[in-house]
């Protein structure tokens, strides 16, 4: 068992393992949201200007925004690890039930309850849900102190497994589980081809480019330049992505921000309660099928995450970018961001007190 003044040790050191644009990503998220704002309120015009440079319902900023978020994300994963998953079948049909079942389940129900009279909100937060993470988890697993390839392969799976799936759970969640229950004026009109559409344009175009990006060079210039040149000045470029989409959208959005600050919080409160309860679900499922440690807390911090750069894409794709769905989707990332990095103290604190399985 690890010394609890190692762990603490340990803890303590969590954020500095972080870049300066990770370490501060709720701040930068923060302003970010705050310039979006103050651009919105000063160039009132500037709305009818991203809204003049659309493709169908996207922005084109937007649009570049979201292609490049995603696109240094997805150059990142170990595509060539997917075999192995083979010798973790139990471990990786555990990580599928989580996410693409428990894990849009659970936000289903928690949009319900939290916002019965907000149908737009709500439906932004479904979409959120059934984004599963290809993203940051590598981040905060590694931070955790998780099993790195066995993350490596989740992220694959998922997205892949998200080109197949993320549509037609869409459709369910939003057009056809409502009627179940008698939910009237709830249904979203929104085919599934809508869907279908923005995940294979925001995931589509960046998964396949991540992949031909991964395997050229690796080929070209060998892992080793990949690992430690290429990836370490690309990879930062994610976040920069996000981060002037949101400018974008917020100041698109911020007339609305500012009409209904409580629809904000209401929108932030399921969100995090779900990221929360996603977290202690998984683990304490691990611990059932009694996993160790390490891949305990992969399954966990897989499942607790969420594809916000997917969420935001597909809302603004379905939606456009002035909606409230896409509002909420937006929100995602600045609850995701500073929640998952207080589970990483949590993880932490589990592996210094506990060793999973026994071991």
């Amino acid at each position: 068992m690890t010394h609890p003044t190692t762990s603490l040790r340990t803890q303590a050191n969590v954020l500095q393992q972080l870049s300066t644009l990770d370490r501060f990503l709720p701040l930068w998220i923060f302003a970010a949201m705050a310039l979006g704002v103050i651009l919105g309120a000063v160039m009132p015009g500037i709305k009818d200007v991203f809204n003049a440079l659309s493709i169908g319902t996207v922005s084109f900023p937007i649009a570049v925004g979201l292609l490049w978020m995603m696109y240094p994300v997805l150059a990142k994963v170990k595509y060539e690890e997917l075999g192995k998953v083979a010798q973790a079948w139990e471990q990786f049909s555990v990580s599928l039930v989580l996410n693409w079942v428990i894990g849009p389940v659970i936000m289903f129900v928690l949009a319900w309850v939290f916002l019965p009279d907000l149908p737009h909100f709500r439906t932004g937060l479904i979409i959120v849900g059934l984004a599963r993470c290809i993203a940051m988890v590598l981040i905060w697993n590694m931070l955790a102190g998780g099993d790195s390839e066995y993350c490596a392969v989740l992220v694959a799976l998922n997205s892949i497994f998200q080109i197949v799936m993320y549509s037609p759970l869409a459709y369910f969640f939003l057009a056809v589980v409502p009627g179940w229950f008698g939910m009237q004026g709830t249904v979203v009109h929104i085919s599934m081809w809508d869907i279908a559409k923005s995940v294979l344009i925001f995931l589509g175009i960046p998964l396949a480019a991540g992949i031909i990006t991964r395997f050229y060079f690796l080929r070209a210039r060998g892992r080793e330049w990949y690992e430690t040149k290429l990836m370490p000045r690309l990879g930062p470029t994610a976040l920069i992505g996000l981060l002037f989409t949101i400018v974008v959208m917020f100041s698109m959005q911020g007339d609305k921000i500012l009409a209904a600050p409580l629809d904000v919080l209401r929108v932030a409160l399921p969100l995090l309660v779900y990221f929360i309860v996603m977290f202690f679900v998984s683990f304490a499922l691990s611990v059932w099928r009694k996993f160790p440690y390490e891949l305990a807390a992969t399954q966990s911090f897989t499942a607790a995450s969420n594809n916000f750069e997917l969420a935001i894409a597909v809302a603004v794709g379905t939606f456009t970018i002035a909606s409230q769905e896409a509002l909420a989707a937006v929100i995602g990332p600045l609850i995701e961001v500073p929640v998952l990095i207080g589970l990483v103290y949590v993880a932490l604190w589990i592996k210094s007190r506990w060793t999973v399985g026994g071991e």
